[in-house]
């Protein structure tokens, strides 16, 4: 079993680092689509995305920038982050088979309510970016060692 280090808004430094990596699968693309609601055939339908600018089925938007949100609650600051806000811009398009990494960088701290302010970047495995943007959480306030919740295994029928 993996456990999820948090790290308190004490400790968070500007400039400091951590980065999140996955690989985006058909699977992925349905069953962003089927939690969302967003059906657009771009994502889902082959043929209609032969017709596009992008000759192929590309990735929400939201599923990469859900990668934002992972590495928020995994790494940095991790377990106990409150989300409060995010800035997004979409730079390339993301296929099945992409491997992306979120890089995430302390840019900000305020004391007040413990409120960090990290920049977002999203890159292929090309080292190309994808998604960029700025997440403001609040940090939690002491450090702590979480065991990695149990996710059952989901399989399309």
């Amino acid at each position: 079993m993996t456990t999820l280090q948090s790290i308190p808004f004490s400790d968070l430094t500007i400039g400091q680092q951590a980065t999140f990596s996955k690989t985006l699968t058909e699977q992925d693309i349905v069953l962003f689509a089927h939690t969302s609601g967003d059906i657009n055939p771009v994502h889902l339908d082959k043929d209609y995305a032969e017709a596009t600018p992008f000759k192929q089925c590309i990735a929400h938007g939201m599923w990469s920038a859900g990668l934002i949100s992972a590495a928020l609650a995994t790494k940095l600051p991790g377990p106990g982050s409150i989300y409060l806000g995010q800035s997004l811009r979409f730079v390339r398009p993301v296929f099945v088979g992409d491997t992306l990494t979120v890089t995430l960088t302390v840019k900000e701290k305020h004391d007040r309510k413990r409120r960090v302010v990290l920049s977002c970047s999203v890159t292929n495995q090309a080292g190309k970016e994808v998604v960029s943007g700025e997440a403001e959480v609040m940090a939690p306030e002491t450090a702590a060692m979480h065991p990695s919740p149990y996710l059952p295994e989901v399989s399309l029928t």
